[in-house]
């Protein structure tokens, strides 16, 4: 049996060797348009900043090495152009030479992934020193010019994960770096109490950040680049980090059901509605492990793990993949930010509204080891069952050890009732004896079981805004928080003993603060019978 796989970098390949290791008769052949077959992707900023200095160092296969170690034949520079399923034959380009061919196909596996979009901006195509990146050829292109021209200032269009790796390398290099992003936050899609503190993070660290702006123009080659906010930038060197689209153009007359954004849909068997023809990686749409509805699938290690079922799928063995959790992390200086499951944003933006949320920041390891730093996480639950829908975490140390906790307990099927449970290594260099995970579950049932009101900002009644009493309790040398202007400012260490100076016949709301501290004062209002609402932020 002949398999063909359309593409190459993380998910073919997975697909391809793994299918080599259970069968020796199968024909394999994989075609990719990039000169490259198998790279590590997600390394190229890090190559860019000097950080990784060997560029060959990221190739993970040649296609030579394909061919002796697995008996797999790999075609690079080679395009299929178009597919027949009735005749199940390929239309397979030469990028080299320009020839056309013809091949057949048994089996068919689509892992052609997306590709970087440059936006509609005027001059945007004429800027000479602007550049995309997503393949090892990008990225030695990028050098060469940097080696070339010695740039002093680089303009990072786009403050996505991949846009902040990029203004952190070229940072790192000793370039003065400005961020531009249409949307008012960094770090998207981190919800705002997590991108707060990594625009935090990248102030300190010297970048120039323009949010909620548009590039009106590019001018002079790329010399001169127009904001909406007015300002005019001069940079020596620009990157476009402004989102992917689907390499789907073999697609389009072959039958293969697309989704509204392009992406190839698929069943749990990873198959489209052509028989014989599979999909796996950036290119597809599949289910979301959360919330059950359809979802892109947008990592190298989900591509990765996808390739390796599907190769035991098309084996025989009867499989089926659950669906796509998202589980990501970045290094954003000195921070970890990272994430599993749903966000905020996601949750609206599929139109599920019944959640709820909690944000807490204990200690990464015990407060009496030497170099203790808060870690801030959000927990996202379902607000009738529990179910844990989705965290984030930001901090120095750690983050990435409970985020990839959580995206377990996701898979799972846990509840914040379990959080608690969790019985997870400690050691005071590494965690506290209550666990952040723990601490979070606590908070979330407080709140599940009504111990304590919770409100969002933006959903206090108008009415109460005008005639609550909105109580601070942060220490006095401390800064203020959040945006609601405080009634009066109590510190929670005075509280029992100005508990007169509360109103008992207002509303009373305790104003945003990060850590227990709200918490707890909510707890000692409640003990004088004085019911108290906390504020998220």
């Amino acid at each position: 049996m002949k398999f063909v796989v359309i593409g190459g970098v993380a998910g073919g390949p997975s697909f391809a060797t793994r299918l080599r290791r259970l069968n020796e008769e199968h024909e394999i052949v994989i075609y990719e348009r990039g000169e490259d077959i198998s790279y590590a992707s997600c390394a190229l900023p890090y190559y860019l900043g000097g950080v990784i200095d060997d560029l060959d160092s990221l190739i993970e296969r040649t296609p030579e090495i394909l061919k002796v170690k697995n008996n797999i034949d790999v075609f690079p520079k080679h395009e299929v152009q178009s597919i027949d399923p009735d005749k199940k034959q390929l239309v397979v380009k030469n990028l080299q030479t320009g020839a056309e061919t013809t091949t057949n196909y048994d089996k068919l596996v689509i892992s052609s992934g997306a590709r970087p979009t440059l936006p509609p901006i005027e001059g945007a195509n004429e800027a000479t020193n602007g550049f995309i990146l997503r393949s090892v050829t990008d990225a030695a292109e990028i050098k060469t010019y940097i080696d070339k021209h010695d740039p002093k200032s680089v303009l990072v269009l786009g403050a996505g994960v991949m846009g902040l790796e990029l203004a952190e390398n070229f940072k790192h290099r000793g370039l003065d770096v400005t961020l531009v992003d249409q949307l008012p936050q960094v770090a998207f899609p981190y919800d705002e109490e997590i991108a707060d503190l990594i625009y935090d993070k990248l102030i300190e660290n010297g970048l120039k950040i323009h949010l909620s702006t548009r590039v009106e123009k590019i001018n002079h080659a790329g010399k001169e680049v127009v904001l909406s906010d007015g300002s005019i930038l001069n940079p020596d060197l620009i990157l476009f980090a402004t989102g992917v689209a689907p390499n789907n153009e073999m697609t389009k007359n072959a039958g293969i059901k697309l989704a509204e954004d392009g992406q190839i849909i698929v069943n749990d068997q990873l198959e489209t509605n052509v028989p014989d023809i599979y999909a796996i990686g950036d290119i597809i749409k599949t289910t979301s492990l959360v919330t059950g509805l359809a979802t892109s699938s947008m990592l190298s290690s989900a591509a990765n793990r996808q390739g390796h079922m599907l190769a035991d799928i098309a084996n025989g063995t009867p499989m089926r993949y659950r669906g796509y959790i998202g589980a990501g992390v970045a290094k954003i200086f000195d921070y970890t930010a990272s994430y599993a499951g749903m966000t905020e944003h996601a949750l609206k933006a599929a139109g599920i509204t019944n959640y709820k949320s909690i944000f807490v920041t204990p200690f990464d390891h015990a407060y009496f080891y030497p170099e203790a730093k808060r870690l801030n996480l959000k927990i996202i639950f379902d607000a009738t069952s529990g179910k844990i829908l989705g965290g984030q975490a930001v901090g120095e140390k750690g983050v990435d050890k409970r985020m990839g906790e959580l995206s377990v307990a996701i898979t799972g099927n846990l509840t914040v009732f379990d959080l608690p449970d969790l019985e997870l290594p400690y050691s005071p260099p590494y965690s506290t004896t209550r666990d952040s995970l723990n601490i979070a579950g606590y908070v979330a049932i407080n709140q599940m079981t009504n111990v304590v009101e919770t409100i969002k900002a933006a959903d206090i009644p108008a009415e109460d805004l005008a005639t609550a009493f909105f109580l601070d309790i942060r220490e006095t040398d401390k800064a203020k928080s959040g945006s609601i202007e405080a009634s009066k400012n109590i510190p929670m260490n005075e509280l029992r003993e100005r508990i007169n100076e509360i109103p008992r016949d207002r509303k009373v709301y305790i104003t945003f603060r990060k850590g227990l501290n709200t918490y707890t004062s909510a707890r000692i209002l409640a003990g004088f019978g004085i019911p108290a609402i906390l504020i998220e932020e």
